[in-house]
């Protein structure tokens, strides 16, 4: 070997080297991942888990990513970070957040893995939790269909605006979940939920009311009182949170008053000052919510992407009760009215 032949093998070493790296950063996009999703799994689904909890998925595909939005009853939708895709299954891991035994509320991470078996979805998220029931839960899902096109409000008929509460009994409206405590009663022409609880934490031992009654799309005008660093919401369908609020709430914007919580965020901030009577105009139709409150249009026939977190209804496609949050803080409400959407 001469003089120069260690130089010379050495620089092509190196030449050889930073192309491979060079190559590697161009394909990075495109090799992440050996396969595409399937077409099938592709979608929005709502779930239904051996543990009855209502839950919802998202799988997309962004620039040949698979991307995954997944929630159980409360907690981020995500995305969560994929860890392994492989035979067109996802594995991926997301908190789950629970009311177990006396402890109180807990929070763990959970590994979730979900593909498609003979065409139909199939899930199974595990984790360690001190009941047995959860720390394996299979589902299945029902995919929703694509969003429809915003309807022309002008050409849709409502029926007759008929009272939901008579103001003088609980008759009509249930608790969501019998085991809960209830702070609700008719007092003065108005439904009152009174609970020493004061945090905006997303559960409690008090519960949510609801009504008996299930309904399609609707208007619906709701009026309520909520003081100052209390939080309540309507769940219209069980699904879609119109947040309850004031206006110097420090919740603000998508989680703000006349918000759709975390969906939608209001074009203003109509709200009124802590301890005043407010006013909500709610219509949905075909997946679109406009929100009025105070008699401002602050959210205009937008499409509601998903469930938001707290739903008890996951599926656009049933009907799902009024659904009140009690199980946050006191709030007062009164004069609620409802008029279905007329079919043809």
């Amino acid at each position: 070997m001469n003089k120069t032949d260690a130089p010379l093998s050495r620089q092509r070493v190196e030449t050889r080297f930073s192309l491979l790296c060079l190559l590697a950063c161009l394909m990075w996009p495109f090799s992440v991942w050996a396969e595409s999703v399937p077409k099938g799994l592709i979608g929005d689904w709502s779930l239904d888990l051996t543990t009855g909890e209502p839950a919802w998925l998202k799988v997309e595909e962004v620039e040949g990513e698979p991307v995954v939005h997944m929630r159980v009853h409360v907690q981020s939708a995500g995305p969560h970070k994929i860890k392994e895709f492989k035979n067109g299954r996802l594995t991926f891991d997301m908190k789950i957040k629970r009311e177990v035994g006396e402890e109180g509320p807990q929070v763990k991470t959970n590994t979730v893995s979900v593909g498609l078996k003979r065409g139909k979805l199939d899930g199974v998220i595990t984790g360690d939790w001190d009941q047995k029931k959860y720390n394996r839960i299979t589902f299945t899902g029902k995919k929703f269909p694509p969003m429809p096109p915003a309807p022309d409000l002008s050409k849709v008929r409502f029926g007759h605006p008929k009272s939901l509460f008579n103001g003088k009994d609980l008759t009509g409206w249930v608790l969501d979940n019998p085991e809960k405590k209830n702070g609700w009663k008719a007092e003065d022409g108005m439904l009152v939920n009174s609970t020493p609880k004061t945090d905006f934490g997303s559960t409690g031992s008090y519960g949510n009311i609801q009504t008996e009654e299930l309904f399609e799309d609707f208007w619906l005008h709701i009026e309520f009182d909520v003081e100052a660093n209390r939080n309540s919401g309507v769940y219209l369908r069980g699904m879609y949170e119109a947040q309850v609020v004031d206006r110097d709430s420090r919740m603000q914007g998508l989680q703000g008053v006349g918000s759709i919580f975390g969906r939608i965020a209001p074009s203003v901030n109509a709200g009124r000052e802590p301890g005043e009577w407010q006013t909500y105009d709610l219509t949905l139709v075909d997946r679109h919510v406009t929100v009025v409150l105070n008699g401002v249009t602050v959210i205009d026939n937008q499409p509601v992407e998903g469930p938001t977190g707290g739903a008890i209804v996951t599926d656009p496609t049933m009907p799902g009760p009024i659904h009140l949050q009690g199980d946050h803080t006191s709030v007062k409400y009164r004069d609620i009215y409802l008029a279905p959407v007329i079919k043809d």
